[in-house]
């Protein structure tokens, strides 16, 4: 049978980071293999925030960045490069001078800038194999905010405001680069296309430079604070003990047939899939209040979506054939309910278990201020989340209050919007 580690590389394939999942969808993904997974990554965070050398994890803390950038040497002529996400494709896209940079008609004026900022900038530091970060920003990007009588440097990439005081260190060292970035992830392999992905940054080999503010993305806890309670653990082992309890109820045959059967909705049919279900209720701000009827509910959504489908369909044949498939897909869901409800149960669960481990983290200051733009002004928001990092094979899942993020996609001014 193939553990966690073993699916995650089967579906990364070639190993490319440019997808993580969040801890309690594992179960989804992996069925019965990927919630005791999950489980075992939330006991390991627990030992590593209760204090134990023991702790399996790694923790790293999710930057709100735009664009993603890549930055490295071409294996196959030793050609320092910047890219973009299709840098992996069959046929690359990635810039080797400032002049292709320029030339390329897809790039708007905006990118040209940044990516020609980040060409003349990361060639100098001495990258070995390719890095992938996010981009923070450049000087246009740099804006002087008053915020509760406090003078900052601020700079908003996505939905995030990032925030440092005008006379800090970091404050003089962001005024005086040229370009920040957050380098997360490390790639190594003899072509670009056949190259693997290992979720962190070193970065103390990097030549450093006051025209570029980069940061490796590690969680730092310079406090010595972010540990829990006695009180605090006995908090999260019984919720754990709770997850545990709910996770022998999951029928794994069970289980493992609603998983093929979601694999079977594909096409116009992807928004028929629980995960999509669950994700709609995110959107809403709902937090599932009673698991029998969020399955249920689930149920009615199947065949609401098949109903959409058939709606656009023009020939009567095809109608029915749809229609045919619906019944089938409905019966199915439907016999399922029951096992649904404690996935449902099992995964609001480990929602509350990440929840006390993303607060307990959110509770350390970290070297920036975070906030958000509204119309009234600035309002302080947490991180955007959380990766934990298996420190065996580097396999990663993300911890994130779907719920803020949410919110705040929705409310946020962004830097776009602006």
């Amino acid at each position: 049978m193939l553990n966690f580690r073993d699916f995650l590389t089967e579906q990364q394939g070639a190993g490319k980071n440019l997808h993580l999942e969040h801890i309690e969808d594992e179960i989804l993904n992996f069925g019965v293999d990927g919630g005791r997974a999950a489980i075992n990554f939330l006991r390991s965070l627990r030992d590593m925030l209760a204090g134990s050398s023991k702790s399996s994890v790694n923790m790293t803390v999710k930057w709100d960045g735009a664009p993603a950038i890549f930055a490295g040497k071409d294996p196959s002529d030793g050609q320092f490069f910047v890219a973009k996400k299709s840098v992996f494709n069959k046929t690359p896209l990635l810039y080797k001078s400032v002049d292709e940079i320029k030339n390329d008609a897809k790039l708007s004026d905006a990118l040209k800038t940044k990516f020609t900022a980040a060409f003349e900038n990361f060639k100098d530091l001495g990258i070995e194999g390719v890095l992938q970060g996010d981009l923070m920003f450049t000087p246009d990007d740099i804006e002087t905010d008053d915020i509760d009588g406090v003078s900052y440097y601020t700079f908003q990439p996505n939905t995030i405001v990032y925030a440092v005081p005008v006379t800090s260190e970091m404050g003089k060292t962001i005024k005086k680069a040229k370009i920040g970035v957050v380098w997360h992830t490390t790639y190594s392999g003899d072509t670009l296309e056949g190259m693997k992905a290992s979720f962190g940054a070193n970065i103390s080999k990097l030549t450093r430079s006051e025209n570029v503010w980069m940061d490796d993305a590690s969680y730092k806890d310079a406090s010595g604070t972010a540990t829990f309670s006695a009180t605090e653990t006995k908090e999260i082992t019984k919720v754990l003990s709770d997850v545990g309890r709910t996770f022998r109820k999951i029928e794994s045959r069970q289980l493992k047939e609603f998983l093929q059967l979601q694999q079977s909705m594909t096409g116009n049919l992807e928004g028929a899939k629980f995960k999509t279900y669950n994700n709609s209720k995110v959107r809403e701000g709902q937090k599932v209040a009673n698991n029998s009827l969020h399955a249920k509910g689930y149920t009615k959504w199947v065949e609401d979506a098949f109903n959409k489908n058939i709606a656009k369909l023009k020939t009567p044949a095809k109608k029915q054939e749809l229609e045919k498939k619906r019944d089938s897909v409905v019966r199915e869901v439907r016999k399922l309910e029951r096992m649904l409800s404690n996935v449902t149960e099992f995964q609001g669960l480990m929602i509350d278990a990440k929840s006390l481990i993303v607060n307990k983290l959110n509770s350390v200051k970290q070297m920036t201020s975070t906030f958000i733009r509204t119309e009234n002004g600035f309002k302080v928001t947490d991180a955007e989340g959380y990766v934990a990092i298996d420190k065996v094979k580097g396999n990663a899942v993300k911890l994130v209050d779907r719920m803020e993020f949410s919110f705040n996609n929705f409310t946020a001014i962004k830097a776009w919007d602006r």
